[in-house]
């Protein structure tokens, strides 16, 4: 044993390890006379480890230590082992994968020569740290990692996190993580040079198994193969049961969709094969499941005999604290894949996606879905960590890589909105849901450092006109082949998130005492403002080139004067409702339409822009049986093939964003003072709707908040937490009610005003262009009138006044009661046959 100042070292094997080979085993005989008070395990890796203490497994984490910007933050996971440690003989071991330190990650090869220009971007081999500290009355030994260590391989023949894990069961050596095993052939480690100093104990959740699924459906496809579908695209591995002759090998491929025929279709994995394969051990059930791997899949393809296989999803284990359901079945689907997808990416860090050869940290992506991802789990741990991380990197390079751990070597390193500015937004974010300064505090050299970088790339007129932009992010009118080549100019989306940046600074300053550098931000924040509105605003308030994205960043962002902003929101209704309620905006633009459209007077527009289901919308992916957020509006086209780009995911959150605006407008709850100790309560019920139901369980307790319209009747319920008030905004009500309340539950119920019908979509009152402008509804409209009242020149409908409704058409033209009920159900309004 050494002494308890031994700090332990990593250690590897002496012997030549492929890429993507064997697996690395180590293991550590020692002798304690008596057990000790207490024993602590601090382990981690370069690489993915798998602990053991007497062949017992330690802690239920998997995938540990995770991924982080390893060259400046190893994460150090501490278990409390007292109970496996015992008098005489006892075996420290682990199992090494290569993980994120050593295995094939990223596109760096695009851009770099060399068969493994993907790889090494941290170590060149698997290494282990183990630091085993045992208690007694008087002393402390310590068990530390150094040549004592033992190593060998075994069953883990391939271990790559894009390609999969091959296990043969006939090779684990039996009994090498337990006392008295024969270790002949094993041979002493080697120190692996690290810097000790990057070690950190774990601050975030850690990655852990949390839910299992059994499959909906095991089928044959036409080829004969067999294809198992469980239900929901989901991160993570199958756990496998399976009898069989020793020697035989089942084989699973991993895939989000399948072909039009049936047929388990790999295209969005790209170049990662997503393959696990295992070889049996023979003589009786065999359970297995993969460690040193993980997939984004709803299918497998299961080559091979087996008994029983379930789905074990796998992310960060942080606390739940979001949920909303609606009367909409469709809107609580998309709202539940916004959750799928928050919980695919966060295999601990916030990723784009969790499936193909990218599996990144992405700061744009999760710069557009904070907002939601804050609400709906206890994100501190996880995004402080990564805050953490995107520091250290930004400290090393001078800016904010737009991949955080950074595994491009340099590409792109420049500032951007939406990407490099995440470095600002998101510590206000987790400050306004929590309500803890300290994370401003923590990150403010961070913020400070990118503003300054921007700040001095501004040209004489104040705007952010040059360097590489993303621009509003795959815009659907993009070209396939140019995701930032949609319809908004990349520096007006510049320039506008810099706007929201500098308010962000400065309000950061004031708020921890930074007088000089509160002055300094507001005023760089008034000449950044006055620069897009004279370069990008005419005086009346139209935004140059009028798309939903310029409008909604200049109206979320306060970029306009109030007469300006009034002509804005009626310009943007008008894009919104002359583009059928398609959507037409992407990264940058579509956390931001919903509520520009509300916050401007049209609801209504913002509720039809929600609720269309037509290519491209947010409810297009929901008819087609999407369970998670795809990255384009038309991953799978009406037609029903794959879009033909190879950045095609199908788990993918940015897009699920407007999930924030559901939370804060449907179910009305937003923090009027950080932490929500003073919150607002003020759900907007609109067409589509009848009720609503939110609960947040925030950093003082429940939050819920409930709203439904019966007839003519409105009830509205709230409870919030002790040590917190509430200005209640009752929905609807005829004398616009405003409730202040403090802790406890409250209730009310009144009558609607006359004319009040949330849960109507369109009506026969609908003025007849807005009818034209819903692909939804109209067809069937049109198709009624065609067989009921062909003489009705119902195709120029689109250029009748904005008095005109289906109403007035059918009055003029003495329609009967069947016709009325024909056009009433085209519409899904309640007819005499549908009504209880």
């Amino acid at each position: 044993m050494t002494s308890a100042k031994a700090e332990g070292r990593f250690v590897t094997p002496s012997f030549a390890l492929e890429p993507d080979g064997e697996a690395p085993y180590f293991r550590r005989e020692f002798t304690v006379d008596t057990a000790p008070e207490r024993a602590l395990l601090h382990v981690t890796a370069l690489g993915i480890v798998e602990p053991y203490v007497n062949g017992e497994r330690v802690g239920d984490e998997v995938l540990a230590p995770g991924w982080t910007s390893y060259r400046h933050r190893v994460v150090v996971s501490t278990h409390d082992v007292t109970a496996l440690i015992t008098p005489g003989a006892n075996v420290l071991g682990a199992i090494v994968g290569e993980g994120w330190a050593v295995g094939r990650i990223g596109f760096a090869a695009v851009a770099e020569s060399g068969e493994n220009a993907d790889r090494f971007h941290y170590a060149e081999r698997p290494a282990l740290f183990a630091r085993l500290e045992l208690t007694y009355a008087d002393h402390v030994d310590v068990i530390a990692t150094d040549e004592s260590f033992q190593c060998a391989t075994g069953a883990v023949l391939a271990h790559s996190l894009y390609d999969g894990e091959t296990y043969d069961a006939r090779r684990e050596p039996d009994g090498w993580h337990t006392p008295g095993f024969d270790a002949a052939g094993w041979t002493p480690a080697v120190v692996y040079p690290w810097d000790p100093g990057t070690l950190v104990p774990r601050t975030a959740e850690p990655i852990r198994r949390v839910e299992e699924l059994a499959p909906v459906s095991v089928t044959t496809s036409p080829s004969g193969r067999t294809i198992v579908d469980f239900g929901q695209n989901l991160a993570g591995w199958i756990r496998l049961t399976t009898t069989g002759e020793a020697g035989r090998t089942v084989t699973l491929r991993h895939a989000e969709i399948l072909t039009p025929d049936g047929e388990l279709d790999p295209t969005s994995l790209r170049t990662a094969a997503c393959v696990d394969r295992y070889t049996l051990r023979g003589g009786g059930t065999e359970i297995w499941e993969p460690r040193f791997t993980f997939h984004g899949f709803r299918y497998a393809e299961i080559d091979g005999p087996f008994d029983e296989v379930a789905a074990v999803v796998v992310h960060s284990d942080m606390p739940r604290t979001g949920w909303l359901e609606t009367s909409h079945e469709l809107v609580d689907r998309f709202h539940a894949n916004a959750v799928w997808s928050m919980r695919g990416n966060f295999v601990g860090l916030p990723t784009d996606c969790p499936q193909r050869d990218e599996r990144m940290g992405w700061t744009g992506d999760i710069h557009a879905f904070a907002p939601a991802a804050a609400f709906l789990y206890d994100v501190r741990g996880v995004l402080g960590s990564w805050l953490d991380d995107l520091a250290a990197e930004q400290r090393e390079k001078g800016s904010v890589p737009v991949t955080v751990p950074d595994v491009l070597g340099g590409h792109l390193l420049v500032p951007t909105a939406l990407w490099g500015d995440v470095a600002v937004a998101l510590p206000w974010i987790l400050h306004r849901e929590y309500g803890d300064p300290a994370v401003l505090r923590r990150a403010y050299p961070s913020m400070t450092a990118f503003v300054h970088d921007v700040e001095k790339r501004l040209d004489a007129e104040g705007l952010w006109s040059q360097g590489f932009q993303f621009g509003d992010w795959l815009d659907p009118d993009a070209p396939d082949d140019d995701a930032s080549g949609g319809k908004t100019d990349k520096y007006l989306v510049a320039c506008a998130y810099f706007a929201k940046t500098t308010r962000i600074m400065a309000d950061t300053a004031r708020i921890l005492g930074e007088t000089e550098d509160a002055a300094h931000f507001a005023a760089l924040d008034t000449r950044v403002r006055e620069a897009f509105r004279r370069e990008f605003v005419t005086p009346a308030g139209r935004v140059a080139g009028e798309s939903a994205t310029a409008y909604a960043l200049a109206i979320a962002f306060d970029l306009l004067t109030p007469e300006q902003e009034a002509k804005a929101g009626a310009r943007l209704a008008e894009v919104v409702t002359r583009a059928k309620f398609a959507i037409s905006t992407g990264f940058a633009g579509t956390p931001l339409v919903l509520p520009a459209l509300s916050k401007t007077g049209h609801l209504d527009e913002a509720y039809r822009l929600l609720l269309r289901k037509r290519c491209p919308s947010f409810l297009y992916p929901v008819t087609q049986g999407a369970t998670t957020i795809w990255e384009r509006w038309d991953a799978i086209r009406p037609d029903g093939t794959m879009h033909p780009a190879e950045m095609t995911s199908f788990n993918h959150y940015a897009l699920g964003s407007a999930v924030d605006w559901l939370h804060r407008t449907v179910g009305g709850l937003t923090p009027e003072e950080p932490g929500y100790r003073r919150m607002r309560v003020a759900p907007r019920p609109g067409p589509g709707l009848d009720h609503a139901a939110l609960r947040h369980i925030t950093v003082h307790g429940e939050v819920r908040v409930s709203w439904r319209v019966t007839g003519t009747r409105m009830d509205v319920g709230v409870t919030i937490p002790p040590g917190t008030t509430a200005t209640v905004v009752l929905p609807a009500h005829p004398d616009a009610a405003e409730e202040h309340v403090d802790a406890g539950t409250h209730a009310w119920s009144y009558d609607l005003p006359d004319g009040f019908r949330p849960q109507a979509g369109n009506t026969l009152d609908t003025p007849l262009p807005v009818l034209v402008g819903d692909p939804d509804v109209w067809p069937e409209v049109a198709a009624v009138f065609a067989a009921r009242l062909p003489q009705v020149p119902i195709a120029h409908a689109a250029k009748a006044g904005p008095g005109t409704t289906l109403r007035t058409v059918l009055d003029r033209y003495d329609a009967d009661a069947a016709t009325r009920d024909a056009v009433s159900a085209a519409l899904g309004e309640p007819t005499p046959e549908t009504r209880d």
